[in-house]
This record gives structure tokens, C-alpha cells and sequence, in this order.
């Protein structure tokens, strides 16, 4: 067998396995890349193009999850092609309509992995990368959900820089970081009605999903290794 097949074999092998790492790989990447394009005005684009990658590892991933296969389909397919368009045509109104369909999926492959996640009494590796990536999920659904709050009721958010204007995508990103995980920092603050509802249904998500799954998973864990 040749060196290049079998390496292959081997990545295949570990995809397999750990499918959920990818998807926690390619989010964490997306992030690392952002400040590299965006002084040359390119972020959307990197974001964009990472943006179609998630898609099809959250679709990949939810695949094989206990969840129904063709509602992540029926949510991806749209999303995909208007999160291309938007790209390409650089238009606002495709921006909102994908950003809609991609929060949809977001919040459904993290309940799937959640739902993988408590499927059994064993805690695996790929489970591990699967609350990890979960967070991620639940973080970017939230940002999408975000763009759209701030797309139909202008002035939702504000910030301690440009105060009179729109919230950038890493702006809402990072508010939704900060306030799943509960940390209290940040520069943007929620000001309309549906603004402040979402804000308030990240903060139950982000607690509960600490209390009912992570917990679990240390748990587990922690009485594998007493077994042991």
C-alpha cells in the first residue's frame, strides 16, 4: 500500500470517528482567519466561504445524529445557495434571508448533537469534540439570529464605537460568545425589545446547555474513570 493511500485511508478512518471535530475545526478556523482578510475588506468573503463549509459539516454531522436527515437538508440546500449569492451579488437582502436559514440550521444540528450526546451512558471522544462544537454552534445560530433582529429592527444593538451605526458580523459573533458563556464582556449592548429576547434566550441556552449536557459528560466521566 502506498504512503499516500494510506494516509487517506487513515483521515477517512478519523473522520469517521470524529466527525464532530471537523465541524469544531472549521468554525475555530473561520475565526483565526477573520482578522487576517478584513483590514483588505475581504472578511465577509472568508466568512462567507467558510460560512458554505459549515454548512455541509453541520449537515454531514447531523447526518450522523440520531435527527431526521432531510430537515438539515431541506435547511441547508437554501442556505447554501443564498449564502453564495450574497457573497457574489454582495447584496443585504440575500445576507438576511441566508443568515436566517443558517441560524435554523445551527440551532438544529446543536440539538442533534445534544441529542447524541445523551443517547447513551458512554462518553467517547467524539462526543467530547461534539460539546465543543455544540457551543460553536449554538454561538453562531445566535449571531445569524442576531443579524436578522438588527437587519429588521434597525438601531437593535449598539456599540461603544460607531454608536449610530449597524453591528459588523464579528461584532454579533463576539456578543454571542460573551453571552453564552456568560463572561459579561463586551462592547455591544441589546436595545430594542427583540434585541433584548434573544439576548435572554442565549443566556437560558447557554446555562442549561452547562447544566444538563456538559455536566452530564464530566459526570460520566469522572464515574468511568472510578470503574476504571
Amino acid at each position: 500500500m502506498t504512503s499516500p493511500s494510506y494516509a487517506s485511508l487513515k483521515w477517512r478512518a478519523i473522520a469517521r470517528r470524529h466527525p464532530s471535530a471537523f465541524l469544531l475545526a472549521a468554525q475555530l478556523l473561520s475565526l483565526i482567519a477573520y482578522p487576517l482578510f478584513e483590514p483588505a475588506g475581504g472578511g465577509r468573503v472568508v466568512f462567507g466561504a467558510f460560512g458554505v463549509l459549515v454548512l455541509a459539516l453541520a449537515v454531514w454531522v447531523v447526518n450522523r445524529s440520531p435527527a431526521i436527515k432531510w430537515i438539515a437538508w431541506l435547511l441547508a440546500a437554501p442556505a447554501f445557495a443564498l449564502s453564495i449569492l450574497s457573497v457574489l451579488l454582495a447584496s443585504d437582502v440575500l445576507l438576511v434571508a441566508s443568515s436566517a436559514l443558517e441560524a435554523l440550521l445551527y440551532f438544529y444540528a446543536a440539538g442533534s448533537l445534544i441529542a447524541y450526546m445523551m443517547s447513551d451512558h458512554r462518553v467517547t471522544a467524539d462526543e467530547l469534540f461534539a460539546a465543543g462544537a455544540t457551543f460553536t454552534l449554538l454561538a453562531w445560530g445566535f449571531a445569524y439570529a442576531f443579524l436578522v433582529c438588527q437587519a429588521w429592527y434597525p438601531g437593535s444593538f449598539v456599540g461603544v464605537e460607531r454608536p449610530g451605526e449597524p453591528r459588523t458580523w464579528i461584532e454579533l459573533l463576539f456578543l454571542s460568545f460573551t453571552n453564552l458563556s456568560a463572561v459579561g464582556l463586551g462592547d455591544v449592548i441589546p436595545l430594542g425589545s427583540g434585541a433584548r429576547v434573544l439576548v435572554m434566550l442565549e443566556q437560558f441556552a447557554g446555562v442549561g446547555y452547562i447544566a444538563a449536557v456538559v455536566s452530564r459528560l464530566i459526570g460520566l466521566t469522572i464515574l468511568r474513570r472510578e470503574r476504571g
